[in-house]
């Protein structure tokens, strides 16, 4: 399958989707053609090329002149090359998908005449480099995701002006620099994903109590540190928190429990501690989706829990407080035999035990001197 020119004959065409269309990548392989888009200029309002692995090649900077195009969607083809700038003159679009393919580069920053733009989804590609700064421009925008690529950099101050993202998803890059606080501007964030990021910083530089509106919360893998924050416990449509494989300390407080959506919680790989005081209905709720492994002086009390609500991963109290009774007691018998050695006999001895010592030595020193 091929172009023909007679597409691009179609001059009152409203929408195009080529679904499946090109699906080998080893025989037949297609490029979008750079030529003749003009011809669609006056009408073409949707262009969606989705599932064609036998597609390669670059996205046609030509795509520039179709001004009344409200949606480009390119998803799950095998496109090379970078995204061209001209995309930025497309001031009608609203939704611009390019996840799923092999674009490299950096963003282009292209997005200060794109203010209609409602999603923008980058993911799963090779982008590189930091986040354009005109993002902040898109003021109307509701989704955000350039997850699974190798972007870097500080996050972006202009986050607080996006007042109007439900989803922001900038997992498995390699930004750093820290939690920013334009962030807790976000007020309409319903899902954020930041996991597999080295941001760093303390995870209580941010009034959580703001984002009242999450249901996803994903930090995990992400190098943060400090204690959980009681901030978090305002978050009462929660239903997913993502706190794995960071340097968070201090306990595990049971008041997550009373979160009411609250139905998956991960916190293993840290290095919390204390006694886990969850009850037995909410590991009864939970399941396996809580997550408390690698956390090596967090423990649970067995006698309070039977053995199908057990967390995994996690050692259970009442092992440790016998080793330190075994220790103490070890140590007292061993003072206690220090005692004896000095004395000869012990008359508050348990169990009446060390009042025949006396009688020994004298028995053994008896039978040494042949007495």
């Amino acid at each position: 399958m091929e172009f023909r020119p007679h597409l691009f004959e179609l001059k009152h065409l409203k929408s195009l989707s080529l679904f499946k269309c090109f699906e080998s990548q080893r025989r037949h392989q297609v490029t979008i053609p750079n030529a003749n888009w003009e011809n669609l200029a006056g009408s073409l309002e949707s262009l969606e090329f989705r599932s064609n692995t036998g597609l390669v090649g670059k996205i046609p900077s030509s795509f520039g002149v179709l001004k009344k195009l409200q949606s480009l969607v390119l998803l799950g083809n095998s496109l090379t090359g970078e995204i061209p700038p001209d995309i930025g003159n497309l001031n009608k679009l609203k939704r611009l998908v390019l996840a799923g393919n092999y674009l490299s580069g950096s963003i282009p920053d292209i997005f200060s005449a794109l203010g209609n733009l409602l999603i923008l989804d980058l993911s799963r590609n090779s982008l590189s480099g930091s986040l354009p700064l005109t993002l902040g421009c898109l003021t109307s925008l509701l989704k955000l995701d350039v997850s699974n690529n190798h972007l870097e950099g500080n996050l972006l101050k202009e986050f607080g002006y996006l007042k109007n993202v439900t989803l922001l998803d900038l997992g498995d890059n390699r930004f750093s620099g820290g939690l920013i606080l334009s962030i807790q501007e976000m007020y309409s964030l319903e899902e954020m994903v930041l996991s597999n990021n080295a941001i760093g910083g303390d995870i209580r530089s941010l009034k959580w109590e703001n984002l009242h509106n999450l249901v996803s919360l994903d930090l995990s893998n992400m190098g943060l540190k400090g204690e959980i924050p009681e901030s978090i416990l305002e978050l009462k449509r929660l239903r997913f928190l993502g706190l794995s494989d960071n340097n968070l300390t201090g306990n595990l407080s049971p008041k997550l429990s009373t979160l009411p959506c609250l139905n998956a919680l991960y916190v293993s790989g840290n290095n919390l501690a204390g006694e886990l005081k969850f009850s037995m209905e909410f590991y009864g709720k939970m399941g396996t989706r809580f997550g408390a492994w690698n956390n090596p002086n967090l423990c649970f009390p067995l006698e309070v829990l039977p053995t199908s609500h057990v967390p995994f991963g996690v050692k259970p109290c009442q092992q440790e407080i016998k080793l330190v009774e075994s220790i103490t007691n070890a140590v007292n018998v061993n003072n206690t035999f220090h005692s004896i050695a000095s004395l000869g006999f012990m008359s508050h001895a348990p169990n009446h035990f060390w009042w025949t010592f006396p009688l020994i030595m004298v028995l053994f020193l008896n039978s040494y001197i042949g007495l």
